[in-house]
């Protein structure tokens, strides 16, 4: 990190360039907490035009779960492309996408037990999702998707149907409908969620339409890191078989390790149909998603749902190494289990002395710490003293830490410290505006 005798104006940030205020959309948010401009990172640290270093808590919203220009896949895709590797294939038959899918079948799938077959979608994992909700109301011949409070699964208007952020919808400009909402484990304080929605399904004057598939995510991330029992996933998966609907896991955010195993329904006993993946299944922040389903239910006719961009040479090569480097044995599990232990003990320690709620499980954890306006002065502060961390929920009220798997333990110590020392100092300024009004 930056040389703590150096001045604050030797390590403040550089005005960023002009032509981003005067050429990008009014759209982009996230630069608008982090005001600098980034140059160069490795591992979980971002450095800016002032030379000044960041401890990076963000990891690309998860898209970096193995930290930034991880060495052997940087070399791997760099080999790649000095080889004159294929970099876009469309949905061809190349050699880096049947090394990818030899590894992801023989590391993943094979010892877990699971016959899913991959279906590549477009880059991003809103294509995922709405590839299985497609497919969901093509198999089914239905067209209501359950989906929950506080749900996040992307921006194209499908997605954005079963998406709960009123903020978000909000852009649509037009209808979105199709889905009916229920409230996810926890929503409703004093109510058995679970126990609601099956007297909901059973009633045959709810006024709910038999559903082509319940869309869940086992660990909410933009939602406020909601945690989902075994006994509500369980109970999900019940009742979707029970009324002839197929139950899609949203894994994006939270898979690829980021809970503590691969996919972060591992120790849950279900069996989805349909699972979207994107984020850091690319291995190194790479544009890439897919859809993992049964094969049953591998009813497309040949190009009947594709995209442009499914088929990228270069994420086929950082995700086999990935997958390789880090999930052919169990050490790695073994050491996300062991940095999420003090991720808990710390995190533990900031909700007790700020009143706040722990929230999340693995390395997808954070504090509600009651309000967003607190939420984003810890965030702000936090800036200011060198790390990258954002919040979610309904109110922005949680604090949420994604640091890469990967990170230095010391480090991560470090931006620990930070986020206490930040939550120290905001939190009584905060709690006192908050009181006067």
């Amino acid at each position: 990190m930056t040389d703590k005798t150096q001045t604050a104006a030797e390590t403040a940030p550089k005005p960023v360039p002009a032509v981003f205020a005067r050429r990008e959309s009014e759209v982009r948010s996230y630069c608008r907490s982090f005001p600098t401009e980034f140059v160069s990172a490795s591992g979980a640290t971002l450095r800016d035009a002032a030379g000044r270093e960041y401890i990076d808590f963000l990891a690309g919203c998860s898209s970096l779960n193995y930290g930034h220009n991880d060495p052997d896949m940087k070399q791997a895709v760099v080999d790649y492309i000095m080889a004159d590797g294929i970099s876009h294939g469309l949905d061809m038959h190349t050699g880096a996408k049947a090394a990818f899918l030899e590894a992801f079948e023989k590391i993943i799938l094979e010892p877990r037990g699971m016959d899913h077959k991959v279906m590549m979608t477009g880059p991003t994992g809103a294509n995922a999702v709405e590839s299985a909700l497609k497919l969901a109301r093509k198999v089914t011949g239905r067209t209501n998707v359950i989906a929950f409070t506080n749900g996040f699964h992307g921006m194209t208007l499908g997605a954005l149907a079963a998406t709960g952020n009123a903020g978000k919808r909000g852009g649509a400009g037009v209808e979105l409908n199709g889905v009916t909402r229920l409230p996810y484990e926890g929503a409703i304080e004093g109510v058995d969620s679970l126990a609601y929605i099956e007297a909901m399904l059973d009633n045959p004057s709810s006024g709910i339409d038999a559903p082509a598939a319940f869309l869940i995510e086992p660990i909410q991330g933009e939602g406020g890191l909601n945690d989902a029992s075994k006994r509500f996933l369980q109970g999900i998966e019940k009742l979707a078989r029970k009324h002839g609907a197929l139950l899609i896991a949203d894994d994006i955010q939270a898979g690829c390790g980021r809970s503590g195993t691969f996919f972060s329904f591992e120790e849950m006993g279900i069996e989805p149909d349909l699972i979207p993946l994107a984020k850091s299944f690319s291995g190194m922040g790479l544009p890439f998603a897919a859809l993992l389903l049964r094969p049953h239910l591998d009813q497309w006719k040949p190009g009947e749902h594709n995209g442009t961009f499914r088929g990228n040479g270069h994420a086929f090569v950082a995700a086999r190494v990935a997958l390789e480097k880090f999930w052919s044995g169990d050490a790695f599990e073994k050491e996300i289990a062991r940095k999420a232990e003090i991720l808990t003990a710390r995190l533990s320690r900031i909700a007790e002395r700020t009143g706040g709620r722990l929230k999340g499980r693995g390395m997808m954890q954070g504090v509600d710490v009651g309000s967003g306006e607190l939420a984003a002065e810890i965030c702000a502060r936090c800036f200011e003293m060198g790390l990258i961390i954002e919040t979610s929920g309904a109110h922005d009220e949680v604090v949420k830490v994604l640091a890469p798997l990967t990170i230095d333990e010391g480090l991560f110590e470090q931006g620990l410290s930070i986020l206490e020392e930040a939550t120290d100092a905001c939190a009584p300024s905060a709690a006192a505006k908050i009181a006067a009004e």
